[in-house]
């Protein structure tokens, strides 16, 4: 019990990222003749009516998830590997400052820095390598044999319980839940927040901050060039 690390699980987009990861890879993927020029307008009515608060963001993400899944397929994973580059080489410092210093001291103490996000692992992978991570779990495509996508999710049951890939984490990284530290901006996050003993909701969706009202856990918003920390009943 003594060799095992302590842990920090981080959701990524809108967490550390501002924005998200398969958001601007898609992008990237339209501007580069991968994805049809079309399929932006696919997901663009619900990008207007949450910008113009008529409505969710939910919504217009998964519109987007059903731009790539419907387009993914037949692409080389290497011309997915160049759009991913070029998604973290523009938006690599597009943080937030309270996680990315979070980070920092996390490191400073030892702490073993683990990622869940349901971005694509490849464009995960290459942006959390950046910041510091020592593992990430994503959402795995698959591949055929001429290294191109096949449209098929590999695993994606894992990935739809946060909490069962910390339990397998911990066991194969040999880490422990003992001093763990969370951080989670939606209600899919509660279930590995639940887990740690220090769960911090950043800039939570309305789900996640009545919850974590409920349990009396840390909220933390951060406005412009200003951090607010919340106590439980939403005060600053």
């Amino acid at each position: 019990m003594d060799n095992l690390r302590k842990v920090a699980i981080f959701d990524i987009d809108g967490t550390i990222f501002r924005s998200s990861l398969l958001i601007e890879l898609v992008e990237v993927l339209i501007d580069f003749g991968l994805f049809p020029l079309h399929a932006r307008a696919d997901y663009e009515k619900e990008k207007v009516k949450w910008l113009d608060r008529e409505g969710d963001y939910e919504a217009y993400i998964m519109a987007v998830v059903k731009v790539f899944m419907s387009n993914i397929k037949g692409v080389a994973y290497s011309e997915f590997m160049r759009a991913s580059k070029i998604v973290v080489d523009r938006y690599r410092h597009r943080t937030y400052v309270y996680t990315e210093n979070l980070i920092k001291d996390l490191k400073k103490d030892g702490y073993y820095l683990l990622a869940i996000s349901k971005s694509p692992k490849g464009t995960l992978d290459l942006f959390c390598k950046d910041v510091g991570f020592d593992k990430t779990y994503g959402m795995l495509y698959e591949t055929g044999p001429t290294e191109c996508f096949t449209g098929n999710v590999i695993d994606e049951h894992l990935i739809a319980n946060k909490a069962n890939i910390v339990r397998r984490a911990c066991e194969k990284e040999g880490l422990t839940l003992e001093g763990s530290v969370g951080v989670g901006d939606t209600e899919g996050d509660i279930s590995f927040l639940e887990m740690v003993e220090r769960p911090i909701c950043f800039n939570p969706n309305q789900k996640l901050s009545r919850h974590a009202k409920l349990m009396g856990w840390e909220i933390v918003v951060e406005r412009k060039d200003v951090i607010y920390k919340l106590n439980e009943k939403g005060s600053v």
